[in-house]
């Protein structure tokens, strides 16, 4: 097999802490500001953070680490990665298989750049003031979130995030990541310590923090904790497989894996430090999902003191967690055209953002979108993520996976590999794609 060639003029990531950077990127976005807030109120508070915890520790340290060293290992995306495993078994159809995730990652970020345009009207409004003055921000966000409403702001969205990709992983993706995580978590930190200082918040550490013990006996809790720890971490059996294959053998993806996992759990808790004691400060409703991005939260910065800045910061932070999502997004197909039909990184970047501005303006509706991003993120994403697993846990030869993830590791993998990543996880993610199915989404 040739696997384990080097690819020519592939480019990589220069540095360990870049792949992590862009990997917290990818997984840092509009499920740590919005859903787990709420979730982690819903389901008991400081209780709900103990399946959190249990979760993301489990597929941290089997799903992620299996993606990372899945990708690197064959140095390519899910098709390629895919071929190899079913080739190793004389078996054919990989490729196709492996469309699926690729498909999945392009059909989500579609949706999201359409998300991503409506974050850029926002901060131009607050940016330009006239957001605080907005009488009705029902009817402001329904003018936006109307068919064909926010054209010129979705491609703005999807020009920079195109632009950004054309320079490649290294001086692109790597550089930005770079940036935007840091002022992500700077920006937001600042906005936590203003938040504290509003009255009426203590509310809302309240219900976030305030253990019922009770939950942990509700069976939802455990679901929900699942699907937001599964969805947070990008498992997808794509992006990160993707960022997997532009990684150097000498670094290792337990690690990775481990600041990821970290990371990303400190976005999510700092998101709610954030939002919800804001919103219960002004009496809104915490419950509110996507619209409280949208509705909610600008009339908590119209009534909040220096609301005007504090919304340009939000917003800013904001938007930086969507682009690098949505490059992570985006990429998968970009390295599928690239690798399967050897296209430039030019011609298959302009090639994915025609089709991406293509299928977006026809689903600009916020409820079109809505029931878009749904669809995929039920049927196709958790199904990409199974695939995967399968693939390199079960169809790739016996001690593949532990001779790949100990690549670049110095401390020996213990007995819990093959159980935890063969049986725990692949498990795991069967009952994340059925529990979807079941119960319209729980990511």
């Amino acid at each position: 097999m040739s696997q384990q060639k080097t690819k020519e003029n592939r480019d990589v990531f220069r540095s360990k802490m870049g792949f992590v950077v862009a990997c917290i990127g990818s997984a840092v976005g509009m499920g740590n500001i919005w859903m787990f807030p709420y979730r982690a109120g819903k389901f008991g508070g400081a209780a709900f953070l103990i399946p959190y915890f249990i979760f993301i520790l489990v597929l941290g340290f089997s799903g992620v680490i299996g993606e990372m060293a899945f990708g690197r290992s064959v140095k390519t995306g899910p098709m390629g990665a895919f071929s190899y495993a079913m080739e190793s078994r004389k078996w054919r159809g990989g490729k196709l298989i492996g469309l699926i995730p690729v498909l999945g990652s392009l059909a989500i970020a579609i949706g999201y750049s359409v998300v991503v345009g409506w974050f850029l009207k926002y901060l131009a409004a607050a940016v330009s003031g006239s957001l605080l003055k907005v009488e009705d921000m029902n009817a402001y966000f329904g003018e936006l979130g109307s068919s064909f409403g926010s054209i010129g702001w979705h491609m703005a969205g999807l020009i920079i995030t195109f632009a950004i990709m054309l320079l490649g992983v290294s001086k692109g993706i790597e550089k930005m990541n770079k940036l935007m995580m840091p002022v992500f978590f700077v920006f937001f930190l600042i906005l936590m310590v203003r938040v504290f200082t509003l009255p009426g918040a203590s509310e809302g550490y309240r219900y976030l923090f305030v253990p019922r013990w009770e939950e942990l006996l509700n069976p939802r809790t455990w679901v929900y904790a699942l699907g937001q720890a599964f969805f947070s971490l990008s498992l997808a059996g794509s992006g990160t497989i993707v960022y997997g294959s532009y990684l150097k053998k000498d670094v290792d993806v337990v690690s990775c894996a481990r600041n990821v996992a970290f990371f990303d759990t400190c976005a999510a808790i700092l998101a709610g430090m954030v939002v919800i004691p804001a919103v219960f400060a002004f009496g809104l409703d915490v419950s509110a999902g996507p619209p409280l991005m949208f509705i909610t939260l600008p009339a908590v910065f119209q009534e909040m003191p220096f609301g005007a800045l504090f919304s340009v910061i939000f917003f800013i932070a904001v938007i930086f967690a969507a682009i690098t999502s949505l490059m992570n997004l985006f990429e998968t197909p970009i390295e599928a055209l690239q690798q399967q039909l050897k296209l430039s990184r030019g011609a298959a970047v302009a090639v994915v953002a025609a089709a991406a501005a293509a299928v977006g303006i026809f689903i600009e509706s916020a409820d079109a979108v809505s029931a878009w991003m749904d669809v995929v993120s039920i049927y196709i994403i958790p199904l990409g993520a199974l695939l995967a697993a399968v693939m390199f846990f079960w169809v790739c030869p016996k001690g593949y996976a532990r001779e790949q993830v100990q690549t670049g590791r110095k401390k020996k993998l213990g007995r819990w590999f093959e159980p935890c990543t063969r049986y725990v996880f692949v498990g795991l993610t069967l009952a994340v794609y059925v529990l979807g199915i079941l119960m319209g989404g729980i990511g």
